[in-house]
């Protein structure tokens, strides 16, 4: 059994980030999620330069996200990110977004990504050694 490689990615939540409620946008969740993933993929030597170098690249299929408590203004958060499930041509990966100073969960989210030739958006098979590095 591989255990996954837990990527963590910090943030404090800026003016910016909020919406109307003065709560953490909807849409800041989903953008802090794709960043959090895109960090993880350069931290294990695959930046984005690497996949357009090599023709291939991940797109999203799906997302869903489960929130439970609002972000504040100046609140640190901690945005962990794993691969949890490898099959032949996607990955799911999952989120996990809490508050640093007592882990209390913001929010649940995973997206379903899928593997492709970047030239023709076809799906294409995971390489192993993309694989590999998320291990």
């Amino acid at each position: 059994m591989n255990i996954p490689t837990i990527y963590i990615n910090r943030r404090v939540v800026c003016q910016e980030d909020l919406d109307e409620l003065n709560h953490v946008n909807n849409l800041q969740y989903l953008r802090w999620t794709l960043k959090a993933a895109s960090d993880h993929s350069k931290s294990v030597g695959w930046p984005a330069d690497r996949y357009r170098e090599s023709g291939t690249g991940w797109i999203v299929r799906s997302h869903k996200i489960t929130y439970k408590l609002p972000a504040q203004l100046g609140e640190e958060i901690l945005i962990r990110t794993w691969i949890d499930v490898f099959d032949r041509v996607s990955a799911l990966r999952k989120y996990d977004i809490v508050r640093k100073s007592d882990e209390r969960t913001y929010a649940f989210a995973e997206t379903r990504w899928v593997f492709v030739d970047l030239a023709t958006l076809k799906l294409i098979a995971i390489p192993d050694d993309v694989r590999s590095a998320f291990a």
